[in-house]
């Protein structure tokens, strides 16, 4: 009996152990995106009051324009959800507080801003959040999935995709590398012919010039998976076609202990373009190739 009892005191241990892990994570989640709104909040404090307020407010919502206007005695309703999301929810994003920390010091920087995210997951509404008014777009692979989680999060901004690459055809894909129907940006736009090219995009994804990109979808553990080459290419395509004047895109890719992700990203998002690795994320800022058009190589040498 002694022994029975010894052992119900160590899964009950163990039990309290896990719930102790678990509101941990919830409240590391929610103690970063409080910090965030106390920066938000005197950011917006400050371009208020600031000489060239005109020019900076307005890119702020507007009363009547269909948005929450923001003050500092009112959260806006995407930052508000989150918390409460995150603060009552088991569940919490695959990456790491580390990892999140990559992309979250770019938001703090840049945002409000025009967010692109291959990928509908947990952390979704902690993105819209942290971007509050910007633009975060999410595109997803699995039609089940985005009606689950907008019926939960209806204001997300999702959309359908498809791949039509496998995980097995990465070996044939890596290649494309080297040819110029897939690197050469000034050939009459050659990397919508490539075989690594997404097709079917919405319109959103030509209509806005994206200043963040992140690529944490589609699936890639299985053969039979879309695998993450064509995101990749096409984000970092889409970076290199930015509009002269608008700045370098800054472009992340999770999951690199991955062999796809690894070679890849490396591939087609450049080793000289690499800005940063924590755990598993990798940030990349490709500038426009549009600057100089045509004197811009695809890689610039990495030293």
């Amino acid at each position: 009996m002694s022994s029975v009892r010894k052992a119900l005191h160590l899964v009950s241990t163990k039990a309290k152990l896990q719930q102790s892990l678990v509101g941990l994570r919830r409240l590391l989640l929610v103690a970063a995106l409080a910090g965030f709104l106390v920066l938000f909040s005197a950011r917006t404090t400050t371009l208020l009051f600031s000489p060239s307020a005109t020019t900076a407010t307005s890119r702020l919502p507007r009363a009547g324009d269909g948005t929450t206007t923001s003050s500092c005695s009112k959260l806006p309703s995407p930052v508000s959800e989150a918390l409460v999301h995150y603060a009552t929810s088991t569940v919490t994003p695959q990456q790491t507080a580390a990892e999140i920390g990559v992309s979250l010091r770019v938001l703090q920087a840049r945002s409000p801003c025009n967010f692109l995210v291959f990928g509908l997951g947990h952390d979704s509404p902690m993105w819209a959040a942290l971007n509050h008014g910007g633009r975060t777009v999410f595109l997803e692979e699995d039609a089940s999935w985005i009606a689950s989680v907008r019926s939960a999060h209806p204001g997300l901004d999702s959309y359908h995709v498809t791949y039509h690459t496998r995980l097995t055809d990465a070996d044939d894909l890596i290649a494309l590398r080297d040819h110029p129907g897939c690197t050469d940006l000034a050939a009459a736009e050659a990397h919508q012919y490539c075989r690594l090219a997404l097709r079917g995009l919405p319109a959103v994804f030509h209509e806005v010039e994206w200043d963040l990109i992140m690529v944490d979808a589609p699936t890639g553990w299985t053969p039979d998976a879309p695998g993450r080459m064509g995101a990749i290419y096409t984000a970092g395509m889409a970076a290199r076609a930015r509009r002269p004047g608008d700045g370098a895109t800054d472009v992340f890719v999770h999951d690199v202990d991955r062999a796809v992700e690894d070679t890849f990203s490396k591939a087609f998002l450049c080793e000289a373009y690499l800005a940063e690795q924590v755990g598993r994320i990798r940030h990349f800022v490709i500038p426009s190739h549009r600057e100089k058009p045509g004197a811009t190589p695809f890689c610039p040498d990495h030293n």
